[in-house]
């Protein structure tokens, strides 16, 4: 898996594909995997929370989730075949964990909604193992979930918390899981629940599926990606100018 650097932060290029057949390799082979998606609010986040900014770079698989990030990454000069959408990863790890008998413990979200969530796995895959769920509101005795998630017997956990409590938290109990993949999956659970509902396709081919996760929630979320989107769109902007310097003074030299 060929790995770049974009804004200071490490992403892993590949398909979904091939994202899915790595992981299963790792996980078969009890390779502890610590993995995140990155879209364009956690690369602008990155650059003032050192926390976060740790956290991600000490991921061993870090996919481009968010068509902003695919684009800059491309216009930038490097090669990027899709995006990797975290929700549908999950979709396609559960899959596989459950074709292969991977337990799998889901943490996040609301009481309700992970339990939810738990019952709609087991009807889609009926081959499906539950080590066990837990809400995501535990932050008074974060131990005890970890030591109830360490003695399920889980080999993958998903971790539904938003960002970055998600990622420092993951990167924070890393070693005392037990579990040999983690990855952060954000409002996955919320989707599966059927609580928010997912852009269309074409929304999501053409980067827009921010705005629709505002229509869905203003209050909360336009704030954010109208902050985040116009400072990622600054970052490459500078970024473009000095590549462009740089092969014009590059081409003076010869």
């Amino acid at each position: 898996m060929k790995r770049i650097e974009l804004f200071s932060c490490p992403l892993d290029v590949a398909s979904m594909d091939e994202t899915v057949g790595w992981i299963s390799k790792r996980i078969a082979a009890r390779q502890f995997t610590q993995h995140v998606v990155v879209n364009v609010a956690k690369l602008v986040n990155m650059q003032s929370d050192p926390e976060l900014a740790a956290s991600i770079r000490d991921c061993d698989i870090v996919n481009i989730d968010g068509m902003g990030v695919v684009w800059a990454a491309r216009l930038l000069g490097h090669e990027v075949p899709e995006r990797v959408a975290g929700v549908d990863l999950f979709d396609r790890l559960l899959a596989d964990a459950a074709q292969r008998g991977f337990p799998v413990f889901l943490l996040g979200a609301t009481d309700a909604v992970v339990k939810t969530v738990a019952v709609r796995c087991a009807s889609r895959y009926p081959d499906f193992l539950l080590a066990g769920h837990h809400h995501g509101y535990f932050w008074d005795d974060e131990s005890a979930v970890v030591e109830r998630i360490r003695a399920s017997g889980a080999r993958l956990l998903f971790v539904a918390i938003t960002s970055p409590k998600k990622e420092n938290f993951i990167n924070r109990w890393k070693g005392q899981l037990g579990v040999d993949f983690v990855m952060g999956v954000g409002g996955t659970f919320d989707v599966v629940a059927g609580t928010v509902r997912r852009a269309p396709q074409w929304m999501q081919r053409s980067g827009l599926e921010w705005a629709y996760r505002v229509a869905q929630e203003p209050r909360r979320m336009w704030r954010r990606y109208f902050v985040t989107n116009n400072r990622f769109a600054l970052m490459l902007l500078k970024a473009c100018i000095g590549s462009m310097f740089q092969r014009t003074a590059g081409g003076q030299r010869q």
